[in-house]
């Protein structure tokens, strides 16, 4: 087992069926599983993840195990961003109802199912949003530049401003 030789990976079969490691560089975590496959999460860029996978392979081929280091490819890139403003989450779950899922006494964000690119949003009335499911990084880039006109049309208008709209 792989914990016998390693303080850095703790493993609970129980509760896991995977070796879980990290490093400091890049600061990445591993789920190494038995069939040989790895996971590797926490990289802020495509490079720093392939780096990252390559230095777990050689930490367990020095371990004694027999890996390879091989069809490597990314599965999903996550992006965040904070458009600013606050948004109506309510107006814009109910515009756009067969993209998204609201539930606030579940999960405070609205989740945002787009179709193309095929990629899942989590918006919140804050303004920040995540962006995940993409396989390249432009994917996440043309997601944002999809919802944004869809961000402005449902943008809180604040109390004092829209009474000084109506003064006006």
């Amino acid at each position: 087992m792989l914990r016998e030789d390693s303080k850095d990976a703790p493993r609970n079969q129980l509760r896991f069926a995977a070796v879980i490691m990290r490093i400091r560089e890049p600061k990445t975590t591993a789920l190494i599983f038995a069939s040989g496959k790895m996971v590797c999460t926490g990289a802020k860029s495509e490079q720093q993840s392939k780096l990252a996978a390559r230095k777990y392979a050689r930490i367990i081929q020095k371990l004694g195990f027999p890996a390879k280091f091989k069809d490597f490819k990314i599965q999903n890139i996550v992006g965040s961003c904070d458009v600013k403003f606050p948004i109506r989450l309510e107006g814009l779950a109910y515009s756009h109802g067969a993209f998204s899922s609201y539930e606030p006494e579940l999960f405070p964000g609205l989740i945002y199912r787009m179709k193309q690119p095929k990629i899942v949003l989590l918006i919140f009335v804050s303004g920040k949003i995540v962006l995940t499911g993409a396989k390249v990084r432009e994917e996440t880039y043309t997601a944002f530049e999809n919802i944004y006109p869809v961000l402005t049309e449902f943008r809180k208008v604040q109390q004092w401003y829209a009474l000084l709209l109506i003064m006006l």
